[in-house]
């Protein structure tokens, strides 16, 4: 297949990966950096070895690019995704899709109009960890799925990051920073999600930064740190998970295990590609699962790589727009949930995507 040529907005820390990516994959045929700072660009681009280094609105005009990465911050995800549209663009955007329900609305509406593309991070589950636990699933290793339980629980960010402050504001909190990654890898191996609730606390009003750059500058909780969360999926299964920024000694909880009617699958990291695999089926011990797919190192990019190959050969894309959206919705539920002492009954669906190819055993 011919390369789709791909253009990056946005020069910030999380790019290098991209660009270091993007440059290996076949699929793919980077040719560009953009950000509000041509500088940054600019450096970039030579650091890449790329002819382009635009300002934002010069890469929307380049008719050469067809996918447009957008890693910007999230609150500029909605205008550079509706922009990048508007000049005729797939987009690929870093998690979350966008930050609001409505913001969301909009950039699937308009690229259905437009007959182009969304495509979203977290792109984890297409790695070797989570593909490998969908082969398992899908094959009836663990029987009927009956629940699942996931636990993203750590101190915060304010000892480590240099910025931390967006990480307590309204869009922020450990739901919005790490749910994408547990609720996607959720919704592959389960299916969607019909309905939430939860229970959302601010555990500590006020934070002080430790990391060296603001040390001892105070920030003002706005949003929830301390999230439990009920999941009821529309093929029956039962999930919880919980996303804390509270839990300042730690913890020993497993990221993910799925309950099934024959057996209990330990699920890795799904903020990382590989990991262990861990399957006890019933009456057994724990067994420890030899990786199936492939793509198990810091494989961010292959989404892009999987949407430049799906508009060339046709199908869908794995890392849709349709899955990010049901995700944003399932995590704005959560904190409506809370809020209104209610069920949230979800509004949108997808459909799991397709799994990725398995690794080709070798014969002797």
């Amino acid at each position: 297949m011919s390369k789709v040529k791909v253009g990056i907005v946005g020069c910030g820390n999380i790019s290098h990966v991209y660009f270091t990516n993007l440059k290996k994959y076949p699929e793919v045929d980077l040719v560009a950096a953009a950000d509000i700072d041509l500088a940054r660009a600019q450096q970039r681009a030579e650091e890449f070895g790329l002819e382009k280094a635009y300002t934002v609105d010069q890469l929307m005009a380049d008719p050469e690019i067809e996918i447009v990465v957008n890693l910007t911050i999230p609150k500029a995800h909605a205008s550079v995704c509706l922009q990048a549209l508007e000049a005729g663009k797939h987009v690929y955007v870093e998690k979350p899709i966008v930050v609001t329900r409505e913001e969301g609305k909009q950039v699937l509406a308009l690229a259905a109009e437009k007959g182009l593309r969304v495509a979203s991070a977290p792109e984890t589950f297409l790695g070797g960890g989570i593909q490998t636990c969908r082969k398992l699933i899908d094959e009836g290793a663990i029987g009927t799925p009956i629940s699942a339980s996931g636990f993203m629980l750590c101190g915060g960010h304010e000892s480590w990051h240099p910025d931390p402050e967006f990480y307590y504001q309204i869009g922020g909190g450990p739901m919005f920073d790490m749910g994408p990654y547990y609720l996607t890898a959720f919704v592959t191996l389960l299916g969607p999600i019909r309905r939430v609730t939860g229970s959302a606390v601010i555990s500590y009003p006020e934070r002080t930064i430790t990391s060296e750059k603001k040390r001892g500058n105070k920030i003002t909780v706005e949003t929830p740190t301390h999230l439990a969360s009920v999941l009821d999926f529309e093929g029956g299964a039962v999930g919880t998970l919980i996303t804390s920024f509270d839990t300042k000694a730690g913890t020993s909880l497993p990221n993910i295990e799925i309950h099934g009617s024959a057996g209990t699958l330990l699920v890795p990291d799904p903020n990382g590609f590989g990991g262990s695999v861990k399957l006890r089926r019933a009456g057994g011990d724990w067994e420890e699962i030899e990786l199936t797919h492939g793509y198990t190192d810091n494989n961010r990019g292959i989404g892009v790589a999987d949407m430049a190959r799906a508009i060339r050969e046709g199908g869908q894309h794995r890392a849709n727009g349709a899955m990010a959206y049901h995700v944003l919705e399932a995590m704005h539920g959560i904190h409506d949930a809370s809020r209104d002492g209610k069920h949230y009954m979800m509004e949108s669906t997808c459909e799991r995507p397709e799994p990725m190819p398995a690794l080709e055993k070798q014969s002797n």
